[in-house]
């Protein structure tokens, strides 16, 4: 069997099957697999993710009976075969027929004959399929033209309207560049694009409203990024322009104390502490140890002393830190509906009431770091979707059960389809002095 299509194959049955986050369980299979080709494997597994919906569309039209019951293993094969006729130009149309007959003859040997037919039938008639825009339904056609589950092309409708909505999800349907923030405790934008541009990397600027001068973002192009020489010296590291920009807004100053109540990846506290130029206190806290670990290695990489990571669970009592935050960043859990073309598992897994019962916990979590914040302090509350029921609406009943003791200074939804950015919601509220 080809390994690094097995790799593929295994990433995407664990994906569908235990629900597994693709980009930590392709790393896994391609290495289990021994794959000597991981780009490849990334672009059958994450492209074949993105469309599953509209190769639903289409596969179903070539099946007479029984499409629904069929075997994860048929389909994830049928998929991955879909995906690469119609979207892979450099794999031959036999090569992605004869791939997948192989592994069914390994996974599913009952089974190869039918997906042998289906996909050579699927070659002869791709052009004459029927196409979701001739689809009626709104919610039909923007669910299986960008793939995505019918709940989140019905949120997003009902919420914004049909023409934004489907401009948000036309742009989750695009590949997302990478962008890096430039370390400028350590160098500065032009010395870290001309290193990159040096070594063959294609880099350009990017300008995001609000974004401070002291943290510039860069999007780069190119393999290998990660084992370079500056990546190791600690010039930069990986985070959205928006999830950068929000962290400006917060305008953290040097000397002051900032608690990041949901801290991992570690991002934002990064931010945090460049800004303040590492003078100061930035307190890092999640509840998961091999989490934190994370956040040490990267305040160590990039040189930034200031950051403490801590155990502690969002939702505890403030304790001893009643009070004691100049500022505070509360990231909560969400829905993920502003990263779909990072994450896209994230695409087809449904939240019951349209993430109401997440909308409780943010809530919550907002409303316990708020008493870490000082008089005359700051919260900036924040999320990577682009739903109001976890963003403005939390937002609203916060201020509303605090009775005055909060007021909001900036708010800001950041659109992919707008913005050039994720999917991003943040509101920076400043605390009453008493």
């Amino acid at each position: 069997m080809d390994r690094n299509r097995k790799a593929a194959y295994q990433t995407l049955m664990r994906v569908v099957k235990d629900q597994a986050y693709s980009n930590i369980e392709v790393s896994r299979q391609i290495e289990r697999c021994r794959a000597d080709a991981p780009a490849f494997v990334r672009e059958i597994v994450y492209g074949t993710q993105q469309q599953w919906l509209y190769l639903d569309y289409l596969l179903k039209q070539l099946v007479s009976r029984g499409y629904s019951k069929m075997k994860p293993q048929v389909s994830v094969l049928l998929h991955m075969g879909a995906y690469q006729i119609l979207f892979m130009d450099s794999v031959p149309d036999y090569a992605a027929v004869n791939s997948c007959a192989e592994m069914a003859s390994s996974v599913c040997r009952p089974q190869k004959g039918f997906i042998n037919a289906v996909l050579r039938n699927l070659i002869r008639q791709k052009d004459s399929l029927k196409q979701p825009e001739s689809e009626k339904n709104p919610v039909s056609r923007m669910s299986a033209e960008y793939s995505a589950d019918p709940w989140i092309a019905a949120l997003l409708i009902r919420q914004r309207g049909e023409e934004e909505a489907e401009n948000i999800l036309r742009a989750m349907s695009e590949t997302p560049p990478l962008c890096i923030v430039v370390n400028t405790l350590k160098t500065d934008r032009e010395s870290l694009k001309n290193a990159l541009t040096g070594q063959g990397f294609s880099v350009d600027p990017v300008d995001v409203k609000g974004l401070s001068d002291a943290l510039p973002v860069l999007a780069v192009k190119g393999s290998g990024l990660m084992n370079t020489e500056e990546f190791h010296k600690g010039w930069f590291y990986v985070q959205d322009p928006a999830s950068a920009a929000a962290v400006s807004s917060l305008a953290p100053e040097a000397g002051e104390t900032v608690m990041d109540v949901c801290g991992a990846p570690g991002g934002k506290s990064m931010a945090a502490a460049i800004l303040m130029g590492n003078r100061g206190s930035v307190r890092t806290f999640d509840y998961y140890e091999h989490k934190l670990s994370l956040i040490r290695r990267q305040a160590d990489r990039l040189g930034i002393r200031c950051v403490k990571a801590e155990k502690r669970d969002a939702l505890s009592a403030a304790g001893t830190l009643t009070e004691k935050a100049d500022a505070v960043i509360c990231d909560v859990p969400c829905s993920g509906l502003g990263v779909l073309r990072r994450k896209p598992e994230i695409r087809y897994r449904k939240l019951d009431d349209d993430a109401r019962a997440l909308a409780v916990k943010q809530l919550a979590i907002l409303e316990r770091s708020s008493e870490l914040v000082k008089p005359g302090g700051r919260i900036m509350y924040s999320t990577c979707t682009i739903n109001r029921i976890e963003n403005e609406n939390n937002v609203e009943a916060f201020l509303r059960q605090q009775e005055g003791k909060f007021q909001k200074e900036a708010e800001r939804q950041l659109l992919p389809g707008l913005d050039g950015t994720d999917g991003f919601y943040f509101c920076i509220m400043r605390r009453m002095s008493k």
